[in-house]
């Protein structure tokens, strides 16, 4: 017992020295914010931000570090970075700066790729501080209606529908309404999710202590002794939500945000399931001029510490010196000759298989250490897209700024073993699960944009290997059958929206569909996927949580991103963080919360 308790306070006294050690700069000494400016609607002026086209001569000099990507994950720590008074590159292979950040137009109608909707973005939250530190306060945020999410089971038409409504108490009255009798089932389920997302940063403490320290806790299995988001990393949603109730709609209705996160519930962490319906109980926001907003406003805090963020640049390979130390990069930009670009750091928002099978040379790649991580991990399930074009405004065509989340049936298991084993040409007539959302609702200065045009975005899964005949084929001219195939899904998905929203039928202008390939050519997703490796149970294991961390096996190479942390916008943004403090030396999230106490004192005291 004795040595349980000296062993404890050893333990202890390790952690608090290692998580407050200081060695780097403090991004968070200052509070930047300062009173938002107007959202910018010239064209010209937001093209020269988010298409800065790579040249040598727009590298800047004696760089501290260079990141491969720019979606959050990449834009966020090259900012963080930054603020620390280090000068970052960020390349991006796409034409746009963004990842799944940025918008595209069609005939005159803007679609975003990957922003739907996020959660705790009030005023005082960490997650919303932090966000306002990166962007100077200039990146804003629109409310969605409430509710945020609709449920609907069934017959798209007149199949029955939930409402998730924002605030937790509303969220729980709402439930207990539609379903009677589960009362308690319903209360005891959310204080489980309460319980559990409360213990995410659980998940980044043991990437971020010294690895000795973490696999010690891990083999001891004092991880699960001490925390509930581990305890549960190990259960699926299915197994869980099956203890509070037997009622197969509510179980359905527990496990509908799955969705977000691309795994069915059978297979599906209750940790990470919990932390995404908590992520939303107090509602949901969208960015307030389109999800290119969040790039635009970025990229000026990487710019002023004197780095770049340029498009067009292509990663060709990672340079590794003998040493085995990351040293730079080979990069090609449009109708160019590939030319080196070297820096101390690398930092990679391209995912895990992207950088170790792709841009690693073979020698570095066959490292025993990268082959294990490797092993760690599996392609997560593709994405397929469905943008719609529609002629009217929001108020005219009736569009909420919520989300519609169809499911075909209760039986999930079933929805999925019918779809995945279906051949492509079967598969779109048994669609198992539609997100619908129409992001021109959300935005309430869309229509200064683009004026009578509406647009609704439809997501669901696709196996890549469904379309991987296709795969070396040129982007928009890969042949009738490629175009056939896709078609199908588009058509079905297309039909099920408008039975979701029939006031839209003769109203339709364009529609354009994006298949896992579509994803693997613009956002660079490995297997198309919209969520990066898979987020099943093993990937919530603690054990892939401490092989899994920002330093890699490569001296000078760090991870970002969604595989490093978990999936979307949140998950990626957090994953910046963590590696901003193992490239930094100090533990942000403590420099953090002090900023956030400082700004709360202060605001206490102006208000006295």
């Amino acid at each position: 017992m004795w040595l349980y308790i000296i062993a404890g306070f050893t333990l202890i006294f390790i952690i608090l020295k290692s998580w407050l050690g200081s060695r780097g700069p403090n991004p968070f000494a200052v509070d930047t914010r300062r009173p938002p400016g107007p959202v910018v609607f010239d064209k010209e002026m937001k093209r020269k931000v988010i298409k800065n086209v790579f040249s040598p001569e727009k590298v800047p000099e004696k760089l501290d570090a260079i990141v491969i990507g720019s979606g959050i994950g990449g834009q966020a720590v090259a900012a963080l970075l930054a603020r620390a008074g280090k000068r970052v590159l960020v390349l991006e292979q796409l034409g746009k700066l963004g990842g799944c950040c940025h918008t595209f137009n069609e005939k005159g109608y803007e679609f975003d790729v990957g922003i739907h909707y996020i959660g705790q973005l009030n005023e005082e939250s960490p997650f919303r501080i932090l966000i306002d530190q990166l962007t100077d306060g200039q990146l804003q945020w629109s409310l969605m209606d409430n509710p945020f999410d609709v449920v609907v089971l069934g017959d798209p038409k007149h199949g029955r529908r939930y409402n998730m409504k924002s605030g937790t108490k509303a969220y729980i009255d709402e439930l207990k309404k539609s379903f009677p009798g589960e009362e308690k089932a319903i209360e005891n389920f959310i204080r489980l999710v309460k319980k559990v997302s409360r213990r995410i940063p659980d998940l980044g403490i043991l990437k971020m202590l010294p690895l000795p320290i973490s696999r010690f806790l891990c083999r001891t299995g004092l991880v699960n002794w001490f925390s509930p988001f581990f305890r549960y990393a190990s259960r699926s949603v299915a197994e869980v939500v099956s203890e509070f109730t037997k009622n197969k709609e509510l179980q359905t209705v527990l496990s509908y945000i799955f969705g977000t996160y691309g795994v069915f519930p059978d297979k599906a962490s209750f940790a990470l399931h919990a932390v995404l319906i908590d992520h939303f109980l107090q509602g949901a926001w969208y960015p307030t001029g389109g999800a290119s907003e969040i790039t635009y406003h970025l990229v000026p805090t990487i710019v002023k510490a004197g780095g770049a963020v340029l498009s067009r640049a292509t990663v060709e390979q990672i340079l590794v010196n003998s040493d085995k130390r990351a040293c730079g990069v080979v990069v090609r930009g449009k109708g160019m000759d590939p030319g080196n670009i070297f820096a101390p750091i690398i930092i990679t928002d391209a995912g895990i298989f992207n950088t170790y099978e792709k841009l690693l040379p073979p020698e570095v790649k066959s490292m025993p250490e990268i082959q294990s991580q490797l092993g760690l991990m599996r392609h997560g399930t593709g994405g397929f897209s469905l943008f719609i074009g529609i002629k009217g405004t929001k108020e005219e065509l009736r569009l909420p700024a919520s989300n519609y989340i169809y499911i075909a049936d209760t039986d999930l298991q079933k929805l999925e073993k019918n779809f995945l084993t279906a051949s492509a040409e079967d598969a779109p007539q048994l669609l198992p699960m539609l997100y619908i959302s129409s992001p021109s609702a959300k935005d309430p200065t869309h229509e200064e944009r683009c004026p009578g045009k509406s647009t609704l975005t439809a997501l669901t899964f696709t196996p890549y290997e469904w379309f991987e005949e296709w795969k070396n084929k040129k982007v928009q001219k890969r042949g009738q059958d490629y175009e056939s195939v896709k078609n199908a899904f588009a058509e079905a998905m297309l039909e099920t929206t408008i039975q979701l929203f029939p006031q839209i039928k003769d109203k339709i202008d364009c529609y354009i569909s994006g298949s896992p390939l579509t994803n693997e050519h613009y956002i660079g997703a490995t297997r198309g996927e919209f969520y990066g490796a898979e987020h099943d149970i093993a990937r919530l294991s603690p054990e892939t949580a401490i092989s899994i961390r920002p330093e890699t096996p490569i001296k000078g190479l760090y991870l970002t991103g969604q595989d490093l942390v978990v999936c979307g916008f949140a998950g990626a943004l957090h994953a910046a963080v963590i590696s901003a403090s193992e490239i930094l030396g100090r533990n942000l999230f403590l420099d953090l919360m002090i900023l956030r106490r400082q700004i709360l004192q202060h605001k206490t005291k102006k208000a006295e």
